[in-house]
């Protein structure tokens, strides 16, 4: 009579399994099987934990230029003036998420738009002001976007070192923001501001971006 190799019961052949042994030898290897797929797949996959490094880039860079807006903005509201945000993005909070990677002139105007209205006290004038982060300390000619419509605006940059103001028509003319320019913020006769709380500011700003890459 032949005999199950593995428990050593009835089997109809010669060196084979009997039913029982035969079906419980099936539904281990379909268990290993399993479980050897599903750990093929887990290893093939990629897991992206948090941000992705493009949105962790553009998270990065927007908190950079926030700190700086809000520290030009106090800086002028210390000194008396009114200050009233201008961007899109203060009079629709979120439309600036919604038109990343949109390419239109609209889009193009909207991003465009400066940050703040400022009014100095004394004279009631108005100006533009736009504030820009740049740990390299320059704002070049090229970095005005082409055709900007707001050629009475003035740009003001916050580095990791100085506070620094140029406007666009100096832009255009071909002045620049650099390490070495002398273009302070302070020494701005449109808006007669007292350096020493400017120097403040300054001290501020190389205490928020001293680590900032």
């Amino acid at each position: 009579m032949a005999e199950c190799t593995n428990c050593g019961g009835f089997t109809k052949f010669n060196g084979g399994l009997c039913f029982k042994c035969f079906k419980k030898n099936n539904q281990q290897n379909e268990v290993e099987v399993a479980v050897l797929e599903e750990e093929s797949e887990t290893q093939n996959k990629t897991v992206e934990v948090g941000l992705s490094a493009k949105d962790k880039n553009y998270r990065y860079n927007m908190i950079k230029g926030r700190i700086a807006e809000t520290l030009i903005q106090e800086l002028f509201l210390s000194l008396g003036y009114n200050v009233f945000h201008y961007g899109m993005e203060n009079t629709i909070p979120g439309i600036m998420e919604l038109l990343k990677g949109v390419r239109s002139d609209v889009a193009n105007e909207i991003r465009r738009m400066p940050d703040f209205v400022i009014q100095n006290p004394k004279t009631n004038e108005v100006f533009f002001i736009e504030v820009k982060f740049r740990k390299s300390g320059e704002f070049l000619p090229k970095h005005l976007p082409k055709d900007y419509p707001y050629s009475n605006a003035f740009i003001i940059l916050v580095s990791k070192k100085h506070i620094k103001c140029i406007s666009v028509k100096e832009l255009e003319e071909g002045k620049e923001i650099s390490p070495s320019s002398r273009n302070y913020l302070g020494s701005r006769k449109e808006f007669e501001l007292d350096k020493d709380i400017i120097i403040d500011f300054c001290n501020f700003a190389i205490q928020f971006f001293q680590g900032v890459e």
